[in-house]
């Protein structure tokens, strides 16, 4: 039976991407869409330094999870993907801007940048961690502990874990930085007491550097649903990725890329 289920959630799929392949007349409805397909690709911003859900390879090339899922996209509405690369804090700008046609980014949704632009999602649930060389940072489950002139942390600039440090530790010293491996060179330098991210972040970072005496939990403190960043004046391409979204849940498609890059690290090996 669960065969039979698969089989037919895979025949939705084909007819599903083969209908979106032949799609004309967009122009009326959605002026993404009608972009998109006019131009033959769909551009998507990404960091490109937030393994494993989007990072770059030795040989420069962009890969991961969120990667994968942009391909799936751009499968389905019958055009090429064209990453567009920028540091995290310029992608929403550039969305705004209609430099890129959605984010996939790591991007928490919020109700800040919801406000701006619209979401799909979340494709995936996080929450933030701590990655530190102190063993007793981990085990705080009261924020009030870490709030303290003394404590240094890390953080990406523009992220949902600067403001986390903001809003609970105000008290604590904060350095922005503009991409992770910034972040992570400070904890291993002992520039900082601990890096806030989202727990996957942390957990490669534990795998990258498995010498260094690094720590890391998720704290109690936050839910990270990630989400797809698209324009918001464009209702059709929100409903048109929430639809293809859907179909890769039900699929378990989803299911099988967060286990491929959460689960198996083989592709460590790939970066520098």
């Amino acid at each position: 039976m669960r065969r039979l289920q698969l089989f037919f959630i895979c025949l939705l799929i084909l007819a599903f991407t083969s209908s979106c392949a032949h799609m004309t007349g967009f122009g009326k409805t959605s002026p993404t869409l009608d972009r998109i397909l006019k131009n033959g690709e769909l551009v998507v911003g990404t960091a490109g330094n937030m393994p494993p859900l989007n990072m770059t390879s030795k040989n420069g090339d962009i890969f991961g999870l969120e990667i994968d899922i942009a391909r799936y996209f751009a499968g389905g509405m019958g055009v090429d993907l064209k990453l567009v690369k920028k540091p995290f804090s310029e992608l929403l700008p550039a969305l705004e801007a209609g430099e890129v046609d959605m984010v996939l980014s790591g991007m928490t949704i919020t109700p800040e940048r919801n406000l701006k632009v619209a979401f799909v999602g979340p494709h995936i649930v996080s929450g933030k961690a701590f990655l530190t060389k102190y063993k007793h940072i981990v085990s705080i489950e009261d924020a009030a502990e870490l709030n303290l002139p003394k404590m240094r942390f890390a953080a990406l600039e523009s992220s949902t874990s600067e403001m986390l440090v903001k809003q609970l530790m105000p008290k604590a010293q904060l350095f922005p930085t503009k991409n992770y491996d910034e972040a992570v060179a400070m904890v291993l330098q002992d520039k900082v007491d601990a890096l806030v991210a989202d727990y996957q972040i942390c957990v490669v970072s534990l795998l990258r550097h498995p010498d260094q005496g690094l720590v890391s939990v998720i704290t109690p403190f936050t839910y990270e649903p990630l989400g797809i960043a698209l324009p918001a004046n464009d209702p059709h391409l929100v409903n048109w990725v929430t639809n293809f979204l859907n179909t890769l849940q039900d699929s378990d498609k989803l299911d099988e890329l967060r286990a491929r890059w959460i689960m198996d690290g083989s592709w460590l090996k790939d970066l520098p």
